[in-house]
């Protein structure tokens, strides 16, 4: 399998977990995850599937839960184990799709 055919074949796996995790709403703000910019990178490359994230805040007292959905969800499209990470970067609202639905 060439590496141009596996992208193609991982693309759509990507693009399946993405749409799936605009069901995971931040409680708080009313936005789901990938319209905040929360979810910085999959990698559907590697096994388990590795999604990275950040949290709007570091004391946010949803992330528990946020971060079970978001594994739950990516899990549940994939049909393969998924690893979710928390990363340490700072969330800033220049990450969000489109920062104005905050206000900014």
């Amino acid at each position: 399998m060439t590496e141009e055919h596996v992208q193609q074949v991982e693309a759509p796996l990507e693009e399946k977990i993405r749409e799936a995790l605009r069901r995971v709403v931040d409680p708080e703000l009313h936005l789901d995850v990938i319209a905040l910019g929360l979810i910085r990178e999959i990698d559907t490359s590697v096994s388990p599937v590795v999604l990275k994230m950040v949290l709007t805040t570091p004391f946010c007292p949803f992330a528990p839960w946020m971060v079970k959905q978001v594994h739950e969800v990516a899990e549940k499209v994939a049909g393969v184990p998924v690893k979710v990470e928390v990363l340490q970067q700072q969330w800033h609202p220049e990450m969000m799709e489109d920062p104005s639905l905050l206000g900014f």
